[in-house]
Protein backbone atom coordinates (compact mmCIF):
# COMPACT_ATOMS: atom_id res chain seq x y z
CA UNK A 1 0.00 0.00 0.00
CA UNK A 2 1.48 3.40 -0.90
CA UNK A 3 2.09 6.32 1.20
CA UNK A 4 -1.50 8.45 1.95
CA UNK A 5 -3.60 10.57 3.16
CA UNK A 6 -2.99 12.44 6.49
CA UNK A 7 -4.20 14.57 8.99
CA UNK A 8 -2.44 17.89 9.84
CA UNK A 9 -4.80 19.52 12.36
CA UNK A 10 -8.54 19.27 13.14
CA UNK A 11 -10.86 22.42 14.45
CA UNK A 12 -14.14 21.92 15.78
CA UNK A 13 -16.48 25.01 15.96
CA UNK A 14 -19.81 23.76 17.99
CA UNK A 15 -19.88 20.43 16.33
CA UNK A 16 -21.19 17.78 18.83
CA UNK A 17 -19.93 17.86 22.66
CA UNK A 18 -17.12 19.80 21.69
CA UNK A 19 -17.57 24.02 21.88
CA UNK A 20 -13.78 24.55 20.14
CA UNK A 21 -11.34 22.39 19.59
CA UNK A 22 -8.27 21.60 17.95
CA UNK A 23 -6.08 18.49 17.67
CA UNK A 24 -2.61 18.53 15.67
CA UNK A 25 -1.64 14.60 15.46
CA UNK A 26 1.65 13.60 16.27
CA UNK A 27 1.88 9.93 14.71
CA UNK A 28 0.44 7.72 12.04
CA UNK A 29 -1.68 6.20 14.54
CA UNK A 30 -3.96 7.54 16.75
CA UNK A 31 -6.26 5.91 19.81
CA UNK A 32 -9.05 7.85 21.23
CA UNK A 33 -10.23 6.40 24.59
CA UNK A 34 -12.56 7.39 27.27
CA UNK A 35 -16.00 6.20 28.66
CA UNK A 36 -19.16 6.30 26.69
CA UNK A 37 -20.14 9.62 25.82
CA UNK A 38 -17.01 11.14 26.13
CA UNK A 39 -17.17 12.38 22.88
CA UNK A 40 -14.96 9.66 21.02
CA UNK A 41 -16.89 8.61 18.11
CA UNK A 42 -17.72 12.48 17.63
CA UNK A 43 -14.11 12.74 16.63
CA UNK A 44 -14.29 9.73 13.98
CA UNK A 45 -17.15 11.60 12.60
CA UNK A 46 -15.62 14.90 11.71
CA UNK A 47 -12.69 13.80 10.14
CA UNK A 48 -15.43 11.09 8.25
CA UNK A 49 -17.68 14.94 6.88
CA UNK A 50 -14.59 15.63 5.29
CA UNK A 51 -14.96 13.66 2.47
CA UNK A 52 -18.35 13.81 0.37
CA UNK A 53 -21.24 12.10 2.30
CA UNK A 54 -22.70 12.27 5.19
CA UNK A 55 -20.42 10.64 7.52
CA UNK A 56 -20.16 7.63 9.62
CA UNK A 57 -22.73 8.24 11.19
CA UNK A 58 -25.22 9.04 8.30
CA UNK A 59 -26.93 11.35 10.89
CA UNK A 60 -29.07 14.63 10.31
CA UNK A 61 -27.78 18.17 9.93
CA UNK A 62 -29.80 18.80 13.10
CA UNK A 63 -28.00 16.20 14.87
CA UNK A 64 -24.06 17.89 14.57
CA UNK A 65 -24.30 20.90 16.19
CA UNK A 66 -23.87 21.41 19.94
CA UNK A 67 -26.96 21.31 22.01
CA UNK A 68 -28.46 24.80 22.24
CA UNK A 69 -26.55 25.79 19.36
CA UNK A 70 -27.41 26.53 15.69
CA UNK A 71 -24.27 26.31 13.79
CA UNK A 72 -21.18 23.57 13.49
CA UNK A 73 -18.12 23.40 11.59
CA UNK A 74 -15.60 21.03 11.03
CA UNK A 75 -11.83 22.31 9.44
CA UNK A 76 -9.02 19.77 8.31
CA UNK A 77 -5.78 20.20 6.92
CA UNK A 78 -4.70 17.37 5.20
CA UNK A 79 -1.36 15.91 3.37
CA UNK A 80 -1.77 14.62 0.20
CA UNK A 81 0.31 13.20 -2.74
CA UNK A 82 -0.50 16.59 -4.08
CA UNK A 83 0.53 18.89 -1.04
CA UNK A 84 -1.35 20.51 1.44
CA UNK A 85 -4.98 20.74 1.55
CA UNK A 86 -7.82 22.71 3.61
CA UNK A 87 -10.90 20.95 3.58
CA UNK A 88 -13.68 22.78 5.61
CA UNK A 89 -17.85 21.76 6.09
CA UNK A 90 -20.34 23.11 8.20
CA UNK A 91 -23.53 25.41 8.40
CA UNK A 92 -22.78 28.57 6.75
CA UNK A 93 -22.39 31.20 8.75
CA UNK A 94 -25.78 33.27 7.45
CA UNK A 95 -27.53 30.19 6.18
CA UNK A 96 -30.22 27.56 7.55
CA UNK A 97 -29.22 25.17 10.06
CA UNK A 98 -30.44 22.61 7.52
CA UNK A 99 -27.75 23.37 4.83
CA UNK A 100 -23.85 21.93 4.68
CA UNK A 101 -21.61 23.77 2.89
CA UNK A 102 -17.96 22.68 1.46
CA UNK A 103 -14.91 24.59 1.26
CA UNK A 104 -11.37 23.30 -0.71
CA UNK A 105 -9.13 25.69 0.12
CA UNK A 106 -11.04 28.35 1.16
CA UNK A 107 -13.14 28.06 -2.42
CA UNK A 108 -16.72 26.85 -2.65
CA UNK A 109 -15.56 23.15 -4.72
CA UNK A 110 -17.16 23.07 -8.59
CA UNK A 111 -18.97 19.79 -6.92
CA UNK A 112 -17.88 17.44 -3.70
CA UNK A 113 -16.34 15.04 -6.78
CA UNK A 114 -13.18 17.44 -6.43
CA UNK A 115 -12.95 16.77 -2.84
CA UNK A 116 -13.22 13.14 -2.91
CA UNK A 117 -10.64 13.19 -5.75
CA UNK A 118 -8.11 14.99 -3.58
CA UNK A 119 -8.86 12.77 0.04
CA UNK A 120 -10.68 9.58 0.67
CA UNK A 121 -11.68 8.05 4.44
CA UNK A 122 -12.85 4.46 4.78
CA UNK A 123 -14.58 3.12 8.02
CA UNK A 124 -15.86 0.85 10.71
CA UNK A 125 -18.55 1.50 13.05
CA UNK A 126 -20.34 -0.57 16.15
CA UNK A 127 -23.46 -0.59 13.72
CA UNK A 128 -21.99 -2.36 11.02
CA UNK A 129 -21.26 -5.36 13.79
CA UNK A 130 -25.24 -6.03 12.91
CA UNK A 131 -24.91 -5.63 8.99
CA UNK A 132 -25.79 -9.38 8.66
CA UNK A 133 -28.52 -9.75 11.72
CA UNK A 134 -30.49 -6.85 9.55
CA UNK A 135 -32.28 -5.85 6.41
CA UNK A 136 -30.45 -5.53 2.91
CA UNK A 137 -30.60 -1.92 3.29
CA UNK A 138 -27.42 -1.86 5.26
CA UNK A 139 -25.68 -4.18 3.28
CA UNK A 140 -26.66 -2.24 0.55
CA UNK A 141 -25.56 1.50 2.07
CA UNK A 142 -22.23 -0.28 3.45
CA UNK A 143 -21.48 -1.66 -0.32
CA UNK A 144 -22.04 1.83 -1.63
CA UNK A 145 -19.74 3.13 0.67
CA UNK A 146 -16.88 1.18 -0.96
CA UNK A 147 -17.93 1.55 -4.56
CA UNK A 148 -18.11 5.38 -3.77
CA UNK A 149 -14.59 5.91 -2.70
CA UNK A 150 -13.30 4.55 -5.77
CA UNK A 151 -15.89 6.00 -8.37
CA UNK A 152 -17.81 9.38 -6.94
CA UNK A 153 -20.32 9.35 -9.81
CA UNK A 154 -22.04 6.24 -8.00
CA UNK A 155 -23.62 8.11 -5.62
CA UNK A 156 -25.56 10.40 -8.44
CA UNK A 157 -26.53 6.72 -10.10
CA UNK A 158 -28.28 5.47 -7.39
CA UNK A 159 -30.04 8.74 -6.20
CA UNK A 160 -31.27 9.49 -9.89
CA UNK A 161 -32.56 5.43 -9.82
CA UNK A 162 -34.05 6.38 -6.43
CA UNK A 163 -35.78 9.80 -7.65
CA UNK A 164 -37.49 8.38 -10.90
CA UNK A 165 -38.64 5.29 -8.70
CA UNK A 166 -40.15 7.20 -5.90
CA UNK A 167 -42.14 9.30 -9.15
CA UNK A 168 -42.64 6.36 -10.25
CA UNK A 169 -44.61 4.68 -7.23
CA UNK A 170 -46.62 7.84 -6.32
CA UNK A 171 -48.05 7.83 -9.94
CA UNK A 172 -48.82 3.97 -9.80
CA UNK A 173 -50.57 5.04 -6.45
CA UNK A 174 -52.56 7.68 -7.93
CA UNK A 175 -53.92 5.67 -10.89
CA UNK A 176 -54.67 6.71 -13.99
CA UNK A 177 -51.13 8.05 -15.00
CA UNK A 178 -50.30 8.88 -18.67
CA UNK A 179 -48.31 5.73 -20.21
CA UNK A 180 -45.49 8.01 -21.70
CA UNK A 181 -44.39 9.30 -18.61
CA UNK A 182 -44.42 5.93 -16.81
CA UNK A 183 -42.35 4.90 -19.90
CA UNK A 184 -40.06 7.91 -19.41
CA UNK A 185 -39.08 7.27 -15.43
CA UNK A 186 -38.80 3.49 -16.12
CA UNK A 187 -36.45 4.26 -18.64
CA UNK A 188 -34.53 6.47 -16.38
CA UNK A 189 -34.95 3.62 -13.62
CA UNK A 190 -33.41 0.91 -16.01
CA UNK A 191 -30.28 3.22 -17.47
CA UNK A 192 -29.35 4.11 -13.63
CA UNK A 193 -30.41 0.69 -12.16
CA UNK A 194 -27.45 -0.96 -14.93
CA UNK A 195 -25.05 1.39 -14.40
CA UNK A 196 -24.92 0.91 -10.28
CA UNK A 197 -25.20 -2.33 -10.59
CA UNK A 198 -22.73 -2.41 -12.47
CA UNK A 199 -20.14 -0.32 -10.50
CA UNK A 200 -20.86 -2.66 -8.01
CA UNK A 201 -20.63 -5.79 -9.25
CA UNK A 202 -17.05 -4.16 -10.58
CA UNK A 203 -15.99 -3.60 -7.06
CA UNK A 204 -17.16 -6.90 -5.69
CA UNK A 205 -14.59 -8.34 -8.27
CA UNK A 206 -12.13 -6.32 -7.48
CA UNK A 207 -11.99 -6.89 -3.78
CA UNK A 208 -12.38 -10.58 -4.19
CA UNK A 209 -9.53 -10.72 -6.76
CA UNK A 210 -6.91 -8.88 -4.20
CA UNK A 211 -4.79 -9.99 -2.27
CA UNK A 212 -7.02 -9.57 1.40
CA UNK A 213 -4.57 -11.57 3.44
CA UNK A 214 -1.73 -9.23 2.35
CA UNK A 215 -3.95 -6.34 3.79
CA UNK A 216 -5.43 -7.90 6.83
CA UNK A 217 -2.76 -10.23 7.78
CA UNK A 218 -3.90 -13.27 9.62
CA UNK A 219 -7.16 -11.91 9.23
CA UNK A 220 -9.86 -14.29 7.42
CA UNK A 221 -10.20 -13.48 3.58
CA UNK A 222 -13.43 -12.54 2.81
CA UNK A 223 -15.46 -13.30 -0.97
CA UNK A 224 -18.09 -10.83 -1.23
CA UNK A 225 -21.39 -11.51 -3.69
CA UNK A 226 -23.76 -9.08 -5.03
CA UNK A 227 -27.21 -10.89 -4.77
CA UNK A 228 -29.23 -9.25 -7.75
CA UNK A 229 -30.90 -10.41 -10.78
CA UNK A 230 -29.68 -7.28 -12.42
CA UNK A 231 -26.40 -8.12 -11.41
CA UNK A 232 -26.78 -11.58 -12.64
CA UNK A 233 -28.07 -10.92 -16.39
CA UNK A 234 -25.05 -8.54 -16.42
CA UNK A 235 -22.89 -11.46 -15.94
CA UNK A 236 -23.95 -12.96 -19.41
CA UNK A 237 -25.61 -9.98 -21.31
CA UNK A 238 -24.53 -6.52 -22.44
CA UNK A 239 -25.40 -3.36 -20.00
CA UNK A 240 -27.92 -1.84 -23.65
CA UNK A 241 -29.56 -5.53 -23.37
CA UNK A 242 -30.29 -5.70 -19.58
CA UNK A 243 -31.91 -2.19 -19.54
CA UNK A 244 -34.13 -2.89 -22.04
CA UNK A 245 -35.07 -6.15 -20.06
CA UNK A 246 -35.65 -4.39 -16.78
CA UNK A 247 -37.53 -1.57 -18.96
CA UNK A 248 -39.71 -4.25 -19.94
CA UNK A 249 -40.12 -5.86 -16.62
CA UNK A 250 -41.19 -2.77 -15.04
CA UNK A 251 -43.98 -1.97 -17.56
CA UNK A 252 -45.61 -5.52 -17.06
CA UNK A 253 -44.81 -4.82 -13.23
CA UNK A 254 -47.02 -1.91 -13.42
CA UNK A 255 -50.19 -3.22 -11.49
CA UNK A 256 -48.46 -5.34 -9.30
CA UNK A 257 -46.03 -2.55 -7.79
CA UNK A 258 -49.02 -0.31 -7.70
CA UNK A 259 -50.60 -3.18 -5.28
CA UNK A 260 -46.92 -3.60 -3.27
CA UNK A 261 -46.42 0.36 -3.10
CA UNK A 262 -42.90 -0.54 -4.52
CA UNK A 263 -40.84 -1.72 -7.29
CA UNK A 264 -40.26 -5.46 -7.24
CA UNK A 265 -36.91 -4.98 -9.66
CA UNK A 266 -34.60 -1.96 -9.63
CA UNK A 267 -31.13 -0.96 -7.66
CA UNK A 268 -32.91 -0.88 -4.47
CA UNK A 269 -33.61 -4.72 -4.53
CA UNK A 270 -29.95 -5.92 -4.33
CA UNK A 271 -27.72 -7.08 -1.35
CA UNK A 272 -24.51 -7.85 -0.55
CA UNK A 273 -23.09 -11.54 0.97
CA UNK A 274 -19.98 -12.20 2.82
CA UNK A 275 -18.13 -15.46 3.64
CA UNK A 276 -15.18 -16.65 4.65
CA UNK A 277 -13.13 -17.49 1.82
CA UNK A 278 -11.26 -20.50 2.94
CA UNK A 279 -14.59 -22.13 4.15
CA UNK A 280 -17.37 -20.80 2.48
CA UNK A 281 -19.20 -20.20 5.98
CA UNK A 282 -21.64 -17.25 5.26
CA UNK A 283 -21.20 -14.27 7.61
CA UNK A 284 -25.04 -14.26 8.35
CA UNK A 285 -24.47 -17.82 10.03
CA UNK A 286 -21.00 -16.84 11.95
CA UNK A 287 -19.93 -15.92 14.97
CA UNK A 288 -20.22 -12.18 16.33
CA UNK A 289 -16.43 -12.59 16.43
CA UNK A 290 -16.29 -14.13 13.17
CA UNK A 291 -18.49 -11.42 11.79
CA UNK A 292 -16.06 -8.49 13.15
CA UNK A 293 -12.97 -10.23 11.92
CA UNK A 294 -14.67 -10.52 7.96
CA UNK A 295 -15.61 -6.91 8.31
CA UNK A 296 -12.06 -5.97 9.01
CA UNK A 297 -10.73 -7.96 6.28
CA UNK A 298 -13.09 -6.11 3.73
CA UNK A 299 -11.94 -2.83 4.74
CA UNK A 300 -8.68 -3.22 5.61
CA UNK A 301 -8.66 -5.07 2.08
CA UNK A 302 -10.62 -1.65 0.29
CA UNK A 303 -7.81 0.50 1.81
CA UNK A 304 -5.51 -1.41 -0.22
CA UNK A 305 -7.53 -1.90 -3.43
CA UNK A 306 -8.12 2.30 -2.91
CA UNK A 307 -3.91 3.12 -2.71
CA UNK A 308 -3.72 0.95 -5.46
CA UNK A 309 -6.32 2.42 -7.80
CA UNK A 310 -5.96 6.00 -6.95
CA UNK A 311 -2.44 6.33 -6.01
CA UNK A 312 -2.46 7.31 -2.15
CA UNK A 313 -3.86 5.18 0.45
CA UNK A 314 -7.25 6.32 2.56
CA UNK A 315 -7.31 7.47 5.90
CA UNK A 316 -8.84 4.56 8.10
CA UNK A 317 -11.47 5.26 11.12
CA UNK A 318 -12.34 2.25 13.24
CA UNK A 319 -14.61 3.17 16.02
CA UNK A 320 -14.27 0.13 18.65
CA UNK A 321 -12.49 -2.27 16.24
CA UNK A 322 -11.33 -4.33 19.10
CA UNK A 323 -15.18 -5.12 20.18
CA UNK A 324 -16.14 -8.64 19.66
CA UNK A 325 -12.74 -9.91 18.90
CA UNK A 326 -10.23 -12.35 20.60
CA UNK A 327 -7.19 -12.17 22.17
CA UNK A 328 -6.04 -13.36 18.63
CA UNK A 329 -7.29 -11.42 16.44
CA UNK A 330 -7.07 -8.34 18.65
CA UNK A 331 -3.06 -8.70 18.18
CA UNK A 332 -3.88 -9.65 14.12
CA UNK A 333 -5.35 -6.34 14.24
CA UNK A 334 -2.94 -3.91 15.66
CA UNK A 335 0.01 -6.14 13.09
CA UNK A 336 -2.23 -5.39 10.26
CA UNK A 337 -2.30 -1.60 11.35
CA UNK A 338 1.46 -1.51 11.54
CA UNK A 339 2.16 -3.11 8.21
CA UNK A 340 0.54 -0.19 7.22
CA UNK A 341 1.07 3.11 6.07
CA UNK A 342 -2.03 4.48 5.96
CA UNK A 343 -3.11 7.05 9.04
CA UNK A 344 -5.25 5.23 11.32
CA UNK A 345 -7.68 6.68 14.11
CA UNK A 346 -9.32 4.37 16.43
CA UNK A 347 -11.55 4.21 19.64
CA UNK A 348 -12.41 2.28 22.08
CA UNK A 349 -13.42 2.64 26.24
CA UNK A 350 -10.19 0.77 27.82
CA UNK A 351 -7.10 2.15 27.93
CA UNK A 352 -5.84 -1.59 28.21
CA UNK A 353 -6.80 -2.49 25.08
CA UNK A 354 -4.74 -0.50 23.15
CA UNK A 355 -1.38 -0.98 25.29
CA UNK A 356 0.50 -3.19 22.82
CA UNK A 357 0.24 -0.11 20.38
CA UNK A 358 2.68 2.38 22.65
CA UNK A 359 5.37 3.13 20.80
CA UNK A 360 3.69 3.11 17.59
CA UNK A 361 0.60 4.77 18.16
CA UNK A 362 -0.28 8.11 20.44
CA UNK A 363 -3.01 7.83 22.81
CA UNK A 364 -5.63 10.87 24.18
CA UNK A 365 -8.47 10.70 26.71
CA UNK A 366 -11.42 12.27 25.91
CA UNK A 367 -13.69 13.66 28.27
CA UNK A 368 -14.53 17.33 29.31
CA UNK A 369 -14.74 19.37 25.67
CA UNK A 370 -11.32 18.24 25.45
CA UNK A 371 -8.24 16.02 24.70
CA UNK A 372 -5.91 14.44 27.55
CA UNK A 373 -2.51 12.79 26.14
CA UNK A 374 -1.23 9.87 27.42
CA UNK A 375 2.31 9.98 28.37
CA UNK A 376 2.55 6.75 28.38
CA UNK A 377 2.02 6.54 24.95
CA UNK A 378 4.73 8.19 22.89
CA UNK A 379 3.59 8.51 18.86
CA UNK A 380 5.97 7.24 16.57
CA UNK A 381 6.66 9.48 13.69
CA UNK A 382 4.48 9.40 11.19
Amino acid sequence: MRAGVALVRLTLTGFRNYAALTWRPEGRVAVFYGPNGSGKTNLLEAVSLLVPGRGLRGARLADLARRGGSGWAVAGRLSTPQGDVDIGTGTPPEGPADRRVFRLDGAAPRSQAEIAGRVSAVWLTPQMDRLFQEGAAGRRRFLDRLVYALEPGHARAVAAHDTAMAQRNRLLAEGGADAAWLAGLEDAMARHAVAATAARAALVQRLNAAPQEAAAGTFPAARLSLCCPIAARLAGEPALAVEDWLRAALAAGRAADARAGSAALGAHRADMGLADAASGLAAALASTGQQKALLIGVVLGHAALLAEARGFAPLLLLDEPAVHLDPDRRRALFDALRALPAQVLLTGTDRETFLPLRGMAEALRTGGDALARDPEFPPAPG
